[in-house]
């Protein structure tokens, strides 16, 4: 007769303390399944963000087009930044899609109470949330910035030395 033990297996231990510098915890290899991800979270965060434009033009209300012209202007220069490797860019997107994301659920919940537009709104502020979580943690999104953030960052290194 053969005893059993009782003892588990021990998991193995985790590596002590975060990744070194320059090093991405997200798998290489993921890198080329994050390409079509990726350009679909900008160009969602595109469209949430021009959506409220485009609709007062086609509506017939065209004050203030300047305004919005700059506006999406700057979203898709800061978008370009994205996917071209900056990580500032990549920071001040997931900031302003959070930040936009919770004003704009919170005023369509305000707005929500008297007409029905008020709950189109909130929706969209959670396409903000959504999306700007996308961008932080979806493994194989992470993966292709990590390779952009690196491909910059070198082609900066050689610049420096050549």
């Amino acid at each position: 007769m053969r005893t059993v033990s009782s003892k588990r297996p021990s998991p193995s231990p985790a590596p002590a303390g975060p990744p070194p510098a320059g090093v991405s915890p997200f798998d290489p290899a993921l890198a080329p399944a994050g390409r079509v991800p990726t350009l679909a979270v900008l160009t969602g965060l595109l469209m949430t963000s021009s959506l409220p434009f485009v609709a007062s033009l086609v509506q017939g209300r065209a004050q203030n087009v300047g305004q919005g012209v700059l506006s999406m202007c700057l979203t898709v220069f800061l978008l370009g930044m994205v996917w071209r490797g900056s990580v500032l860019a990549w920071r001040l997107t997931v900031g302003f899609s959070f930040v936009a994301g919770l004003l704009v659920f919170i005023v369509g919940m305000l707005t929500g109470t008297a007409a029905w537009q008020g709950w189109v709104v909130s929706a969209a502020g959670l396409v903000y949330l959504i999306l700007g979580t996308a961008l932080v943690g979806t493994a194989s999104i992470r993966a292709f910035l990590d390779s952009r953030w690196e491909a910059r960052s070198a082609a900066r290194r050689a610049r420096r030395r050549g």
